[in-house]
């Protein structure tokens, strides 16, 4: 499954979470995939693509963030051409109820 991770900085301040990715890696647990991620320009916050098959994976990467100045959302997402093909079928029903 794919997770979008809303990484919020306490005060705005990244660089708590940047000094432990240099010093630390991103500590993610065996079965937890970075895809890839973006920082909100005035760095509020970070969006994370992440994959795993278990949410245990999830949390067990938080923990090992704590005491870094960082809060975390975590929102199942699903790729859109995937949700395309649900929707599709539907598509000529529109209208019609």
């Amino acid at each position: 499954m794919l997770f979008m991770v809303i990484e919020r900085f306490k005060d705005n301040d990244m660089v708590p979470v940047y000094q432990k990715v240099r010093d630390h890696g991103r500590m993610l647990p065996e079965g937890l995939t970075y895809i890839d991620s973006w920082v909100e320009p005035g760095f509020r916050c970070c969006f994370q693509l992440m994959e795993c098959d278990h949410l245990t994976k999830l949390q067990e990467w938080v923990l090992n963030w704590r005491g870094a100045g960082v809060t975390f959302e975590i929102v199942p997402v699903v790729p859109s051409k995937d949700t395309r093909a649900v929707v599709e079928p539907h598509l000529g029903d529109v209208g019609t109820r």
